[in-house]
């Protein structure tokens, strides 16, 4: 995909001041001699945090800021990066740029769907006009724009020095205190598993395989494919799982959270149980967000 080129990654921790807020949202930073760009700059509420540690790190100039997506933990900061680097530009998926421009919908549809984590995030600022970048211009500093809509309709992820940035196409991932790998689906409403599939299916095809995973959550780990297996994999126990629920009558979601720690691999079985306590608190939430939306996604085929 390009010319190769010496880069150096750096992954920059946006904690936040609430418990289990910590190595979870994050900033990838990428240098080369041919381009420098970050990859989500997260939410408003860490954005001057980003500026001052870019700085810190020697960063005087960013050509790019790529958004895999605009949700409020990966894009609410992006007005005030793209203030403090006056030359750098703002790539994401056309779907999503409206909403940059006028942040109000995505404010008011985040405080529906997410309550008070929208108001943790904090309220973005509208990205000014003019700033915005294509594929074509990216592939010219070779980036590549992989199409991975599922999470969001929205959502794209990116390949350059072998490295895919992969957002939340995948899952959420993380490693144990026991070293081990843990995973999570990440399928708000309104969740389509043929896109989301399909999207996976459309990753591990690279060819040639990315070196490295950089996931927005949390952290990079060796090659591509066997993360969209196991992905995939851990997304059908989910859905059978809600589906042999639903046509039993037993949605409560504390069932089904129950249920899948004690079969789903990479997630319960002993994985779940081994994180600090606040980590858990913070998991349970967002396995639940995930959960609603293939119940949902269930709830309408079946009565379809």
């Amino acid at each position: 995909m390009g010319k190769t080129t010496n880069h150096e990654l750096q992954l920059v921790d946006l904690d936040l001041d609430r418990p289990g807020y910590r190595r979870f949202i994050s900033c990838w930073v990428c240098r080369s001699d041919l381009v420098t760009f970050i990859v989500d700059p997260g939410p408003r509420a860490s954005a001057d945090k980003l500026v001052s540690e870019l700085h810190r790190l020697g960063i005087d100039s960013v050509d790019y800021v790529l958004l895999t997506h605009i949700h409020l933990d990966h894009g609410g900061g992006s007005a005030q990066v793209l203030s403090a680097f006056p030359k750098a530009r703002l790539y994401c998926h056309p779907k999503g740029r409206r909403h940059l421009a006028d942040p109000s919908g995505l404010w008011k549809g985040s405080q529906a769907a997410i309550g008070e984590i929208a108001d943790l995030y904090g309220k973005p600022d509208p990205v000014p006009a003019g700033r915005m970048a294509e594929d074509a211009e990216l592939s010219e500093r070779g980036i590549q724009v992989v199409p991975t809509p599922g999470h969001a309709s929205h959502h794209a992820s990116f390949q350059a020095h072998q490295i895919l940035f992969a957002g939340e196409a995948i899952a959420t991932r993380m490693i144990t205190p026991g070293g081990k790998t843990y995973l999570r689906p990440a399928t708000p409403p309104r969740f389509l598993p043929k896109i989301f599939f399909e999207s996976l299916d459309r990753l591990e095809a690279l060819e040639p395989e990315p070196v490295r995973t950089a996931f927005a959550h949390y952290g990079e780990a060796p090659g591509v494919r066997s993360f969209c297996r196991m992905a995939r994999e851990q997304l059908q126990i989910w859905i059978d799982l809600v589906r042999r629920m639903h046509g039993a009558g037993k949605l409560e979601f504390p069932q089904m959270f129950d249920a899948l720690l004690e079969i789903d691999p990479f997630f319960g079985q002993g994985l779940f149980q081994e994180l600090p306590a606040d980590i858990q608190d913070r998991e349970r939430y967002y396995a639940t967000n995930s959960l609603q939306g293939i119940v949902q996604f269930v709830s309408d085929t079946q009565s379809s």
